[in-house]
């Protein structure tokens, strides 16, 4: 179970980049099989707390009930669905006990519910759609795109990475948050899609072929349309879901099913959020590689072209002295059908411009290996083109260099409830800007 273990603290780490893992393993009987693993803290900013709230009304059950109704305080039904459950207000109560029935009364005790009675009181608070608001996610932690780009590098160190995170969703009236990330490369990284999940911030290693992430990675989302290989590429797939009640399949809890909809369609939205940052740099790498691709191509074939070409200026250099000496030749069968040929499909030189080649080669200004030169040069010329680089003088490309080192990515993290202490706000009719890890 070593690699097991190492697995564990390896995705722990990437969950956790704010605390310091250390792990010191001896055998007794065999000192070699002894190990040592130590991930060092890369973040100082911890994961907002989470927060207790109140049951939503359609996420109860006839036991949750039922306890609620032993353990509260009020004495009316009507002030047990206001004070006990969230998102129900008077008026909201006061429809719902119409819809119970006359069997219901807004003053009756909740101690006299019998059970057929508890049970048409869940049946109607779990089908009740035009009452009660979505469950936000402001009760839920989730661990923050700034962190999980932090907790990557520092276990994976992958040559890129984009992270994302999904509108807050809600299931059976339980709510629930999804972040993802998605790296490419990285040390110890296979080819294909490596699948890495959490629930509520604890790595899940078992059952993973089931689990809604991995389904969705390798079945939902097209990694053609952006521009990855999923085939060759090294591809990481980070998905973390927090929630009030993570829908576990199984009694071992190793992984969550797909057959939630809604859990299915945010993990997709949140992979192709950041399959769509990788596109933009993807397709600039692969612009690349294909020149390069294209240079070395041609490079390969200079030495033969040029060898070729000098032959065939020395060729005109003799049949123009042959002319001069008053010897006719009788022209081949592919230059007289060439000659019928339209103008547009055959090139032909002008006498003044053979007359200047015949020149340049009798005085040794055109050689083979000035021809050879010359292609490099054009070869270079077209690569320089094709990567943009004739868009930029010396002194511009030196400080678009330095613009985009001096950048840094910015992660803005929702808060739910406004922090004390913090003079430093951008304020805007549209929201409130707290920046993090400020002194007050």
């Amino acid at each position: 179970y070593k690699s097991r273990v190492v697995q564990y603290l390896q995705q722990l780490a990437i969950i956790t980049p704010y605390a310091r893992l250390s792990m010191d393993y001896s055998n007794r009987s065999d000192e070699k099989k002894g190990m040592t693993l130590r991930f060092e803290r890369r973040s100082e900013q911890m994961p907002a707390q989470a927060r207790e709230v109140k049951h939503h009304p359609r996420s109860v059950n006839n036991l949750l009930v039922q306890q609620l109704l032993e353990r509260t305080s009020t004495r009316t039904l009507l002030k047990f669905l206001t004070n006990d459950l969230s998102g129900i207000s008077t008026t909201v109560a006061k429809k719902l006990l119409d819809r119970l029935g006359k069997s219901f009364d807004a003053d009756m005790s909740p101690d006299e519910l019998n059970d057929k009675q508890i049970t048409r009181l869940v049946q109607l608070l779990r089908s009740t759609d035009d009452l009660f608001k979505s469950p936000d996610g402001g009760c839920l932690s989730p661990l923050g795109e700034y962190n999980l780009n932090l907790g990557i590098q520092k276990v994976i160190e992958p040559e890129i990475i984009a992270t994302a995170r999904d509108k807050p969703g809600a299931y059976d009236g339980h709510p629930f948050i999804v972040e993802a990330a998605v790296a490419l490369g990285g040390k110890d990284a296979k080819e294909g899609i490596t699948v890495v999940r959490f629930a509520n911030r604890i790595p899940l290693l078992f059952e993973g072929g089931a689990d809604v992430a991995t389904r969705v990675a390798n079945s939902k989302v097209k990694w053609s349309s952006y521009k990855i290989d999923h085939k060759k590429d090294k591809i990481g797939v980070f998905v973390s879901i927090v929630s009030t009640k993570v829908p576990f399949k199984g009694t071992g809890k190793e992984y969550i099913g797909d057959d939630i909809t809604e859990i299915q369609l945010s993990v997709k939205r949140a992979l192709q959020s950041c399959c769509n940052q990788l596109r933009a740099h993807l397709a600039k790498r692969n612009a690349l590689r294909d020149v390069k691709e294209r240079k070395s191509r041609l490079l390969k074939y200079i030495p033969d072209v040029s060898r070729s070409l000098f032959g065939i200026l020395e060729g005109m250099q003799k049949r123009k002295l042959e002319e001069e000496e008053g010897f006719e030749r009788i022209a081949s069968p592919r230059k007289r059908l060439s000659g019928m040929m339209s103008p547009a499909k055959r090139f032909k030189p002008s006498e003044s411009e053979k007359t200047s080649l015949i020149r340049r080669l009798a005085n040794g200004e055109l050689t083979e290996t000035a021809i050879k030169q010359h292609l490099m040069d054009a070869v270079e010329v077209n690569l320089n083109a094709a990567l943009g680089e004739d868009e930029h003088e010396e002194g511009g490309k030196s400080k678009s260099k330095k613009d985009e080192s001096d950048r840094q990515p910015l992660y803005l993290v929702p808060i739910y409830d406004e922090p004390n202490g913090i003079h430093k706000v951008i304020r805007h009719p549209l929201f409130d800007f707290f920046p993090m890890n400020v002194t007050p």
